[in-house]
C-alpha cells in the first residue's frame, strides 16, 4: 500500500518574492506591452492569488515602472557592462553597436516608446523613464571619456557626441512597430558610423561597413 505526502511548499523570502514578480512583469513588458501588466495578469503566471501580488504592489503603476526599470536595466548591463575589465573602449562600443541596432534590439526598442508614450500619464512611470535614460547617457558617456583618455576617440566633447549617437539610435528604433525589411544597410548601420565619425575612427573600426553587410542581389533577409 503506498503512501502519498502533501508537496512541501518553499517559502520564498520577501526580497526574493519580489524579484520573481518585478521579473514576470518585465517579461509580459517585453512580450505584449506595459498595458499588459495586471495584478491578475502577473499572479497567474506565477501561479499565486492576486494578493500576494498586491501586498508587493499595491498600485499596478509601481509595479509597471519597476518592470520598466527592470528590463531597460538588464538590456544597458548587457549591452555596455559597468564592468569592462579587459576590454577597450572601442571594443566595448563595437559591442554596443552588435547588439543594439537591428531586429534583435526591436524588443527593447518598443518597450521605449511604450514607455515614453505612458509616462504622459503616470508620473512614478516617467520618472523612471528619466532615470534610466540618465543612466543610458552615463553609461556611454563614460565609455567615450575613457576612449578619449586612452587617445582611441578624439571629440571635443564626449558628452554632445553620446548624445549624436543616442538620438540615431532612438530614431531608428522609433520604427520598431513598423516593417523595415526594405530599410538599407546604410541606415540599419548609421548609429555605428555616426559614432566613427564623430570619435575620429576609420570606417568599420566599430563595426561592418554597410557595403559588407549587404545581402545578396534578391536576398533581402538579412536587411534590418
Amino acid at each position: 500500500m503506498s503512501s502519498t505526502f502533501p508537496r512541501k511548499r518553499t517559502r520564498k523570502s520577501p526580497a526574493a518574492r519580489r524579484a520573481e514578480i518585478v521579473a514576470a512583469a518585465a517579461a509580459v513588458a517585453l512580450a505584449d506591452g506595459l498595458e499588459c501588466i495586471t495584478l491578475r495578469r502577473i499572479a497567474d503566471d506565477l501561479g499565486v492569488r492576486p494578493g500576494l501580488i498586491g501586498h508587493y504592489f499595491p498600485s499596478v503603476e509601481e509595479l509597471v515602472a519597476e518592470a520598466f526599470g527592470s528590463a531597460a536595466r538588464t538590456e544597458l548591463d548587457a549591452l555596455l557592462p559597468a564592468d569592462r575589465t579587459g576590454t577597450t573602449p572601442t571594443e566595448s562600443l563595437a559591442r554596443f553597436f552588435a547588439r543594439a541596432t537591428g531586429p534583435a534590439y526591436d524588443g527593447v526598442s518598443r518597450l521605449w516608446i511604450n514607455a515614453r508614450h505612458l509616462s504622459r500619464y503616470h508620473p512614478v512611470l516617467r520618472e523612471r523613464v528619466g532615470e534610466q535614460e540618465a543612466a543610458w547617457r552615463e553609461r556611454l558617456e563614460t565609455v567615450i571619456r575613457e576612449g578619449v583618455d586612452r587617445e582611441e576617440f578624439r571629440t571635443a566633447d564626449p558628452y554632445v557626441t553620446m548624445i549624436q549617437i543616442l538620438v540615431v539610435i532612438d530614431g531608428l528604433g522609433a520604427h520598431a512597430n513598423t516593417d523595415t525589411t526594405d530599410r538599407p544597410a546604410a541606415v540599419t548601420g548609421m548609429a555605428r558610423t555616426t559614432a566613427e565619425r564623430e570619435l575620429g575612427l576609420p570606417a568599420g573600426a566599430l563595426g561592418p561597413r554597410p557595403e559588407d553587410t549587404r545581402p545578396p542581389a534578391g536576398d533581402r533577409t538579412a536587411v534590418g
